[in-house]
């Protein structure tokens, strides 16, 4: 079943039966206000003819007037209203209308005792089943409502007078209040049925909005947005969709740039790798055709096991950062003077320095700088840190400062040159994978996959540290990097 259709069942079940308890609360209480009213009619008649019968004769002091031509007459001018009387005598004998047949009437007891008591009765009977009551000379099998009235003098029940009414005039009084409820019922019941396929059609379009946009997405069109009120659940759910776009959005323009990143990088990879390939097959080729000269042959070889390190050095950065990024390396970590391996750094990078004349200096603490990181991890940060630097930077400078900032519990380390520097959108970028900020620079003996900044902020990272970098075109570039001490690393990298 359609969820309009579903919806609109629901509706009219609610509606039917708010419907049907009103109709029978209506109908109760109309029939009960109508026996009551005329209830209160007949008492009020019977309270008149007893102003009317019981006058007391001023010479004698009895009560007289309770004649049968004084009674039909108040029943004369109560005809249209179909009222008939009957009175008691103190002894529950009728005295009006007069007795047939010698049959004579009475109340019955239980009746009496509460006329005695003072008290009104009020019921409804059927002429044929009631012996008890007074024949009032009317068609068999006839339905009355009636009151039952006692009459005191000084203190003393007199009598007794039995007022009714046709039964037929309050029902068809009752029948047209109940003919226009069912009338009011079957208008209420079509506009419910018109009210609900509205609601439920309101309801399903927006469903169906939902619908429509969620295909576009599935088609990877992203610029849906639907709109909110802010009013329901569906709203709700429409801002969860349009949240959920704007991350499908973003994660699919992410995987585009990293797609496009990693076929930049396979054909820089694929020209790097066939650079060292082609001299190492073009040297075995002449080794083995004894085309290159003895005396060169030592240096062929050399050559080719410089070319062989440098593929190795693709493969294994390519390696390395995987096992990082996945988290598969165990750090040991320990205090350490970081002046050792700075020191080693910048021995081993001087040459490379030379190479492009720049100046490279290293400026830390004569004492312990101590550290707290896994050494070999934090010599591999340091390297590639500091062998960027001189590979964007020619007949310029490069200060490598190391210090201890005891307020954050941390040993600093201060990278700053005075190369190419980068823009703004550069450096938003150095750390994903494959970036190089100047593809131009391809032949360079260092970074030749652009992964080396990605495997420092991801070694930093993982040590729970921090690196910063601040950088301008044409003026240089800084990298500051934060090493917490034992205790306050994790506690660091949880806060940010």
């Amino acid at each position: 079943m359609k969820l309009i259709y579903q919806n609109m069942l629901s509706f009219l079940v609610v509606i039917l039966t708010t419907l049907g308890i009103i109709l029978y609360t209506v109908t109760s209480t109309s029939t009960t206000w109508e026996y009551n009213r005329t209830y209160r009619d007949l008492e009020g008649y019977a309270g008149n003819l007893e102003k009317i019968a019981l006058t007391t004769d001023q010479n004698t002091g009895k009560i007289h007037n309770i004649t049968g031509n004084n009674i039909h007459m108040v029943e004369q001018v109560l005809a249209d209203r179909n009222v008939r009387f009957a009175i008691f005598n103190y002894q529950n004998q009728q005295v009006y209308p007069d007795q047939t047949n010698g049959v004579t009437h009475q109340l019955k007891a239980k009746y009496w005792k509460k006329l005695e008591q003072g008290k009104t009765v009020r019921s409804t009977s059927q002429r044929s089943n009631e012996q008890s009551n007074p024949d009032l000379n009317t068609k068999a099998n006839m339905n009355y409502v009636y009151v039952l009235t006692p009459w005191f003098k000084d203190g003393k029940l007199v009598a007794a007078v039995w007022a009714g009414s046709d039964v037929s005039q309050l029902q068809t009084n009752i029948g047209e209040i109940n003919n226009r409820l069912y009338i009011a019922l079957l208008i209420s019941l079509l506009a419910a049925i018109i009210l609900s396929f509205l609601l439920s059609r309101y309801q399903v379009n927006r469903i169906n909005r939902l619908r429509s946009a969620t295909r576009r997405v599935a088609n990877n069109d992203f610029s849906v947005h639907i709109e909110s009120k802010n009013r329901d659940e569906l709203d709700d759910l429409a801002d969860d969709f349009n949240t959920m776009v704007k991350s499908l959005e973003a994660s699919d323009k992410e995987i585009k740039r990293q797609e496009q990143r990693r076929k930049e990088f396979m054909a820089d990879a694929s020209h790097e790798m066939r650079t060292p390939l082609t001299t190492i097959n073009g040297l075995l080729e002449g080794l083995a055709y004894d085309a290159i000269p003895e005396e060169s042959k030592g240096q062929s070889i050399e050559l080719m096991r410089n070319e062989t390190n440098r593929l190795i050095r693709l493969v294994n950065e390519n390696l390395d950062y995987e096992k990082i990024r996945t988290n598969q390396i165990t750090l040991a970590e320990r205090v350490f003077d970081a002046n050792t391996p700075l020191r080693d750094i910048v021995s081993q990078l001087q040459k490379k320095a030379a190479e492009s004349n720049d100046n490279l200096k290293l400026e830390t603490p004569e004492k312990v700088l101590n550290t707290y990181a896994d050494y070999d991890r934090f010599t591999q940060v340091m390297f590639n840190i500091i062998q960027n630097s001189i590979q964007f930077t020619n007949d310029g400078d490069i200060v490598v400062r190391g210090y201890r900032d005891e307020d954050n519990h941390a040993s600093v380390f201060k990278i700053q040159d005075t190369g190419v520097g980068m823009s703004a959108d550069q450096v938003k970028n150095i750390w994903d994978r494959y970036y190089k900020a100047d593809p131009s620079r391809k032949n360079r003996k260092y970074g030749e996959s652009g992964l080396g900044l990605s495997i420092v902020h991801q070694l930093v990272e993982n040590h729970g540290g921090k690196i910063e970098v601040a950088s301008k075109l044409n003026v240089g570039s800084t990298f500051v990097v934060y090493f917490y001490d034992e205790g306050y690393a994790h506690k660091k990298n949880n806060s940010k």
